[in-house]
């Protein structure tokens, strides 16, 4: 029966026009946002405000960012919109110093956050927020002192040498053989982080299908819905609870949790320590009434979540790393020369035995990483919210409570500002000499400031590990398969190849 008309067609009509219309007025309320504070902003859409590129997977969100970082040259910020939020995307070099470190009081969250629902997204120290954040941060920071690193280097060595013994088993002599070296960094990353953080040997070198590797690739999977998962809790993190956006998908939390607490059970029946995480963690539960006095429960997932993010970390930034190391050395076999002549006169010293030692001892070694890290910053976007209302120094613009603020490393490491001929694969930026001219927070892998990567010291030992064992004995350089230029996967947050890392394979 009709009511606002003879005719309830009619009125079926006006009442869907009527829901878009006010649909449409609440979503583009804070449009101009920024224009009316005196802020540059891109033209945002209705519902979609700038997300569309992102939110379809056209560019992941390092791309993105990087474009309107690229739109805004000359500008020390800019306004964009996700959703009808308003973001404000930082440009200028003494400002992110400012936000990441010396007023960090004030942006001393993450953006980025989980369901309360997922205890493992919600609680882990990469999402955690404050006062929770800084109790659980001190005390696993000790668990990378050098003491520690140089115990757990024996146990990342043995991992290194399977994966000498499994390229001993591809018959790499002649001619060579082509190899996707993307998939053959994350099993052997994927090994080392499985001893280091959750205490066994996975195996995956051996065995491409082990568990460990099977679940942790579905945790970085770049298809469409993980991609919209991860992107969301990024950018739009009040889906999460609607969506059931999870930070680690099921089947893998399962297979870490079981993992996890089979290897801590175990180590307290037998009283074993292998200065590992899990001796770490098992020390601060034992002792969580005392160390975290009742603000954290260090137990049960919160513990996992922990765990968990380490993974994470040195899965994702160890693997991808290594693998775009191997891909410019080998379009550059001069700076392959180099650095293979610098690991051999090391080797020569000890013995032809890899060391600790060795491994934080190379200069070249640490320039070749350091500008594989500013071309493929894995993480290629830091983000804040502010806790406070803040005043810019030297500007009228406050940035208001609760206001996300991004920072666009790709577009930073990309400045030709900065970086001349960013394109340019240039270890020689990080010279002693050259490294001192690089304009502070411009250079940001790791983060800066509190919230830097915790994981940074170790996720660099596996890059240099995987190379020290590789370089002296094998030779990589292009084939028909090898992606020139590298083309970047548009389904994933992080900085991943599409399609691969293929190169040919020589033993010397």
């Amino acid at each position: 029966m009709a009511v606002i008309t003879k005719y309830w067609v009619l009125d079926s009509l006006i009442l869907v026009f009527g829901f878009i219309l006010v649909a449409y007025l609440y979503m583009t309320r804070k449009f101009k946002y920024w224009k009316k504070r005196g802020v540059v902003e891109i033209e945002p859409t209705a519902f979609i405000g700038n997300f569309g590129d992102c939110l379809t997977a056209k560019k992941s969100a390092g791309e993105w960012l990087k474009g309107m970082y690229n739109w805004s040259v000359g500008l020390p910020y800019m306004g964009f919109y996700v959703f009808d939020r308003p973001f404000l995307l930082v440009r200028d070099p003494s400002l992110i110093k400012k936000i990441l470190v010396k007023d960090f009081n004030y942006f001393n969250n993450r953006f980025v956050s989980a369901s309360p629902h997922d205890r493992i997204g919600d609680a882990n120290l990469f999402l955690i927020k404050n006062p929770q954040w800084k109790l659980v941060r001190s005390k696993l920071t000790p668990i990378y002192t050098s003491g520690r690193l140089k115990k757990m280097f024996e146990l990342m060595d043995a991992v290194g040498d399977d994966l000498i013994t499994l390229m001993e088993s591809l018959e790499l002599e002649g001619s060579g053989k082509k190899l996707e070296l993307k998939e053959l960094c994350a099993r052997f990353t994927t090994d080392m982080i499985a001893t280091t953080a959750f205490g066994v040997r996975a195996n995956c070198l051996n065995n491409p299908e082990a568990e460990f590797r099977e679940k942790g690739r579905k945790i970085f999977e770049p298809s469409l819905w993980r991609n919209f998962e991860i992107t969301s809790l990024f950018f739009a993190p009040q889906l999460a609870t609607p969506f059931g956006l999870k930070f680690v998908v099921d089947e893998s939390a399962k297979f870490l949790r079981t993992t996890l607490w089979d290897v801590i059970n175990e180590r307290e029946r037998l009283g074993v320590k292998r200065g590992d995480l899990i001796d770490l963690l098992i020390e601060l539960r034992n002792n969580k009434t005392e160390v975290f006095n009742n603000e954290f429960d260090f137990d049960g997932d919160n513990l996992l979540a922990q765990a968990i993010v380490f993974f994470n970390a040195g899965f994702e930034t160890s693997s991808s790393a290594l693998s775009f190391t191997l891909y410019e050395i080998a379009l550059q076999p001069e700076i392959q020369d180099r650095l293979r002549a610098e690991i051999m006169k090391g080797l020569e010293e000890t013995d032809g035995k890899v060391t600790y030692d060795l491994a934080t001892s190379l200069p070249y070694l640490d320039m070749v990483i350091s500008e594989t890290l500013r071309k493929y910053p894995t993480l290629p976007v830091l983000d804040r919210v502010a806790n406070d209302n803040y005043k810019i120094p030297n500007s009228n613009l406050v940035i208001e409570k609760g206001t996300p603020v991004m920072i666009p490393v790709s577009g930073l490491q990309y400045d030709p500002e900065y970086f001349p001929n960013p394109e340019k694969y240039d270890p020689e930026r990080f010279s002693e000499t050259n490294k001192q001219t690089i304009k502070p927070s411009t250079y940001l892998p790791f983060g800066e400031g509190p919230h830097n990567c915790i994981g940074m010291r170790i996720g660099l030992l596996q890059v240099k590990l995987g190379l020290l064992k590789l370089l002296p004995k094998y030779e990589f350089t292009p084939c028909e398969k090898t992606s020139i230029p590298m083309q970047l996967n548009p389904k994933s947050l992080f900085t991943v190849s599409q399609g691969g890392v293929f190169l040919k394979v020589n033993k010397i």
